[in-house]
């Protein structure tokens, strides 16, 4: 008879997914035979607990067992299929990680089986069928702000795998796709028994490619990608923000024997401007401007980004720092359906001069001797 999952991992019956997986984890590093060898109690407790969970962390399992109990397995079905309910089975326990909805799952599992020797669930992207994809690759670029409101073409130049020419990627020296190996019938892994666990390694007999290849071809001895130096023009979009991460699809390194390449990423850096500053989609310039334009009211020319000149009012009684905003001359912003710009803002700065003539300095006193009130000046 089964125990209660829930009393052997010792979790409620309402617990979370993330609460039985910390539980699990935590007992089955402690019950493992390998940290308690001969501990024929010990050995039996691990069994238990791999049990409750496999019952446990598949939502239909765990309804059915929350339904109907010990009976919803009767007859060796499910979580106590093998000999007489051991999850074991044969004596090898294979670790399925698929549809069980306990996401983050099998990291725990290749945490665990590391500290036991083991290095995860075999060879990586060769275990898990046929010839290795080829690698990302990742390059980055500064460009100036006007080069971010434009957009630009870069070139990159740089050196990876590309697909032999001579065989088409399959490594062969007919240029044919090679037969599937008969070992592993073209999963490029086989099966390999580790103590309790049954774990996927590369095939020995084609090297994790899933095909035997016979007659290499000479070009790439076999391998169908050769190293060759390349040309990659990237479209930098305008209005590109800083830190924009762009991805060429399949333009990384080629597969090995023809399959998937890796994409191309390009990391944007735009350098801070001296006469603009970004502000998300606006853009913001500070200007100096006369204090009797600023006083009286009246017009001031600015240059903005794309080198136009435009003529801007500035209303009377505007202060130092205030903003006066032009809308649609900012950076670009790109939809689906159109496309728009940010705004300009004008940041109201004021020189004051340091040598005025004699004419002026009796207009400034005029001025000031006129005031009616000093409190109410400004």
């Amino acid at each position: 008879m089964n125990k209660n999952p829930y009393e052997v991992l010792g979790v409620a019956k309402d617990a979370s997914d993330a609460e039985i997986k910390k539980a699990y984890h935590k007992l089955v590093m402690k019950y493992h035979p390998d940290k308690n060898s001969g501990d024929k109690a010990s050995e039996e407790k691990f069994k238990e607990v791999n049990n409750a969970f496999d019952i446990l962390r598949d939502p239909q399992k765990r309804a059915a067992y929350d339904r109907f109990g010990d009976a919803a397995f009767a007859g060796g079905n499910g979580a106590s299929a093998g000999a007489g309910g051991n999850p074991f089975g044969n004596g090898a326990f294979h670790f399925d990680m698929g549809g069980s909805g306990m996401g983050g799952m099998e990291d725990i599992i290749r945490e665990a089986m590391r500290g036991f020797g083991f290095d995860g669930f075999g060879g990586g992207a060769q275990a898990s069928g046929n010839a290795r994809g080829g690698r990302d690759l990742l390059d980055e670029v500064v460009i100036d702000l006007r080069d971010a409101y434009f957009g630009k073409t870069h070139t990159v130049k740089f050196s990876s795998n590309v697909q032999c020419e001579k065989c088409h990627g399959f490594g062969t020296d007919d240029g044919k796709q090679a037969p599937v190996c008969e070992r592993c019938h073209g999963a490029g892994a086989v099966h390999a028994q580790k103590g309790f666990f049954t774990v996927e390694v590369p095939c020995p007999e084609c090297n994790g490619l899933g095909h035997k290849i016979k007659k290499k071809c000479s070009a790439c001895d076999g391998m169908g990608t050769v190293h060759k130096q390349r040309t990659l023009d990237v479209e930098i979009p305008a209005g590109v923000e800083d830190g924009t991460r762009l991805r060429l699809a399949g333009q990384g390194e080629a597969g090995a024997l023809g399959s998937k390449p890796g994409d191309f990423y390009l990391d944007i850096h735009v350098r801070p401007d001296k006469k603009f500053t970004r502000l998300g989609i606006d853009l913001l310039i500070k200007e100096n401007v006369p204090f009797t334009v600023l006083a009286l009211g009246g017009e001031i020319e600015i240059e903005t980004i794309d080198d136009k000149k435009l003529s801007v009012k500035v209303p009377a009684g505007t202060q130092v720092g205030e903003k006066l905003r032009v809308r649609g001359h900012g950076m670009p912003v790109h939809r689906r359906s159109t496309d728009s710009f940010g705004d300009l803002y004008i940041e109201i700065k004021m020189q004051v001069p340091t040598k005025l003539s004699e004419k002026q300095k009796k207009a400034l006193q005029e001025f000031a001797d006129a005031k009616p009130d000093k409190k109410s000046w400004f």
